[in-house]
């Protein structure tokens, strides 16, 4: 079964700032309707992300940003105040995000990351596929805008479970009963209405 890809925008504090519409990375199979791109692969369901999330420890986010007005920062913040997570940052250009070191690559991490969380261009994804294979994380999350089927096929035969297109904090406050329309936590897990 295969879906059109659906427009990205809106100014999701998720979404992969300034990202091009995602694209199938093979020769482009367009919805004769729309002429819109068409996804093939599919992903894991929300059962098999929450399993993920629950066997998850360390958290490298790769792409990480030092400008607060930037997805990343956003999810690291989040991150670091309402999950569970040891949460390391990835960026050649920084030092220090958050009070916390942050690693030129993944190879120079102290850990070996249970998953790696990316926010990084379309044409980058290859590169931190191979990066995140090459030092044993099990599972590679691309960020809400972050679609490359290559990826995800090279991901799955070399035994990562891949999540895309998916913000890993939209996702964990999802499951952990902390997602507000706002985007934060409102600390009551309930479809009611409180009555006064």
């Amino acid at each position: 079964m295969t879906a059109v890809i659906p427009p990205v925008g809106g100014g999701d504090a998720c979404a992969v700032p300034s990202a091009p519409s995602p694209v199938p990375s093979t020769s482009a199979e367009r919805d004769p309707a729309t002429s819109a791109p068409v996804r093939t692969w599919t992903g894991p369901g929300a059962q098999e992300r929450l399993a993920l999330l629950r066997r998850t420890r360390t958290v490298a986010i790769v792409g990480a940003s030092t400008n607060p007005a930037r997805a990343s920062y956003f999810v690291s913040t989040y991150l670091l105040s309402s999950s569970p997570y040891e949460v390391y940052f990835v960026n050649p250009r920084a030092t220090e995000i958050l009070g916390r070191p942050v690693y030129p690559s993944l190879a120079s991490l102290p850990v070996v990351p249970d998953l790696v969380d990316v926010f990084r261009r379309h044409d980058d994804l290859p590169s931190v596929l191979d990066e995140t294979l090459a030092v044993g994380a099990k599972a590679l999350w691309l960020q809400l805008g972050s679609w490359h089927e290559d990826v995800a096929r090279r991901g799955e035969a070399a035994g990562l479970q891949v999540v895309m297109d998916r913000c890993l904090k939209i996702e964990h406050a999802r499951f952990h009963g902390g997602l507000h329309l706002a985007g934060f936590d409102t600390g009551v897990i309930s479809s009611r209405r409180a009555t006064s």
